[in-house]
């Protein structure tokens, strides 16, 4: 969406100002599953029918932008994904 006027600008900064509020929410839940919570959530996001969340050419952003690229989500999913990771290599390992 182009965020020409002031209330499609409003309604971009209403959502960059909730993600905090709702990563702190599910931030138990991202702490415990949030490797495949993110990763489902990436899927989706960049699927082959799904529209780019960062369009330059017709000046776009999506609001899953900012969701990705938020640091904290970043960092709750990080033990997640570290023990995954751990499990993996492990199971090469034995196998």
């Amino acid at each position: 969406m182009r965020y020409d006027t002031r209330a499609r600008r409003a309604g971009l900064k209403g959502v960059k100002a909730l993600i905090w509020p709702a990563i702190f929410v599910a931030s138990p839940v991202l702490l415990i599953a949030g490797a495949p919570i993110r990763s489902r959530y990436l899927r989706y996001i960049y699927r082959d029918e799904a529209p780019q969340i960062v369009d330059k050419e017709h000046g776009r952003v999506s609001a899953h932008y900012f969701v990705v690229a938020h640091p904290l989500l970043e960092w709750l999913c990080r033990p997640t994904e570290a023990l995954a990771h751990l499990i993996k290599r492990r199971s090469r390992t034995r196998n």
